[in-house]
């Protein structure tokens, strides 16, 4: 069940996270790290209400954040459509005793019909320019990559920035 996160769900959406960091770090994939994300970060999230989990009887497997809000870095990117009612998606994770089992396509689902039903124009996102299985996760998706952006307290590489047109 996909919710929006409570102030009790930190710890786990922290946790969550700080699993998936440490499965990527031993993969290879340096996109989290202890500058990235932060239990503060994820407090705004919940307060703003842009975060939502993903609960199975084991508890939280998965997070989303789904904002409208663009972040400076994004501005000098030639996205596709203007800079008004756009869905940015951000903090996307799956526990990885969860990965391979669908759960990331099933969020993004989520963030899609979302996108939708509140007539956004596009979703954007950003992922690591390491990471190539997400970039063909959001390929496949029919995301199209634009640019790039950096993060230097997460990593010297880039990030490359994609947009969906709805």
């Amino acid at each position: 069940m996909i919710r929006n996160a409570l102030f009790s769900d930190l710890e786990a959406v922290h946790k969550l996270t700080q699993a998936c960091a440490s499965t990527m770090i031993t993969n290879g994939i340096h996109q989290w790290n202890e500058h990235y994300p932060t239990r503060e970060r994820f407090r705004k999230d919940i307060e703003r209400e842009e975060l939502y989990v993903w609960e199975n009887p084991d508890g939280i497997i998965g997070i989303i954040v789904l904002t409208d809000v663009i972040d400076k870095e994004y501005i000098p990117i030639q996205w596709f459509t203007d800079n008004q009612r756009n869905l940015y998606v951000h903090r996307l994770a799956v526990h990885p005793e969860y990965w391979g089992q669908g759960y990331a396509q099933k969020l993004m689902d989520f963030a899609e019909k979302y996108a939708k039903s509140n007539k956004y124009l596009s979703v954007r996102l950003d992922t690591f320019s390491k990471n190539k299985r997400n970039q063909e996760f959001y390929e496949i998706r029919g995301y199209q990559k634009l640019g790039d952006i950096y993060f230097p307290k997460q990593s010297k590489d880039p990030f490359h920035c994609y947009e969906l047109v709805l």
